[in-house]
């Protein structure tokens, strides 16, 4: 089943708010839980992947009641805890008991900015074919779950799943979430930029002539 953040496309979530595209912080607090967010994720102990889902894996009644980076520090304060950077009692009480590990690894202030531009790419060169070219049809699986890991992370939307596209462009080949969240390894694959007719996504688009691109791993495809 999916979780409660796979909301593409659904009614009843709220409107668009465009006024908001070009403000970065929409409140002074939500730099600071990016920052927060940053500073952590430079000690080594989770990816990318494993941090989104822990957002996703969030109870429906708190993803929906909190805000966008509420949702981060939500998600941040478990990996924390179950990566043993903190223990839940020394998040009660907002202080450390004792000395910690983890202190050598901490990001100061004159190694940010190297931090912040190095990145982190997820491109691998791997010897697993790509078996699509621009225009091939394809069909997304009719399942969008991790097929590996029970309510595992997929960057398959339901929205998506059992849909016919084509593919517009090829990435090369890229870590696969579904297995790097879950520390099963890079497990990277061929990536394609897929593109589907709105109306064959949704019953009712606001134009039918809309399409709709989404970046999907060679493992979510097959030929249609």
């Amino acid at each position: 089943m999916t979780r409660a953040h796979d909301m593409g496309g659904r009614f009843g979530d709220g409107p668009v708010r465009p006024e908001l595209e070009n403000v970065v912080f929409d409140s002074y607090w939500h730099a600071r839980a990016l920052a927060i967010t940053l500073a952590c994720g430079s000690l080594g102990l989770w990816n990318i992947d494993a941090s989104r889902h822990a957002r996703e894996c969030l109870p429906p009644k708190d993803y929906f009641r909190f805000s966008y980076y509420e949702r981060w520090l939500a998600g941040l304060t478990t990996m924390l805890v179950e990566n043993g950077a903190l223990t839940a009692e020394e998040l009660m009480m907002g202080e450390a008991i004792g000395p910690s590990d983890l202190t050598n690894r901490k990001l100061v202030a004159n190694s940010v900015n190297d931090f912040l531009t190095k990145g982190s790419p997820t491109d691998r060169l791997v010897s697993k074919k790509s078996i699509y070219k621009y225009g091939d049809l394809v069909k997304t699986r009719a399942f969008p779950e991790n097929m590996d890991v029970t309510g595992g992370h997929t960057r398959l939307p339901s929205y998506a799943a059992g849909a016919t596209g084509y593919v517009l462009l090829r990435h090369g080949a890229h870590v696969l979430p579904d297995s790097n969240a879950h520390g099963l390894g890079e497990a990277a694959e061929p990536l394609y930029a897929v593109a589907f007719k709105a109306s064959d996504l949704w019953a009712q688009p606001n134009n039918s002539d809309d399409e709709v691109i989404l970046d999907l791993w060679q493992s979510y495809l097959v030929l249609a």
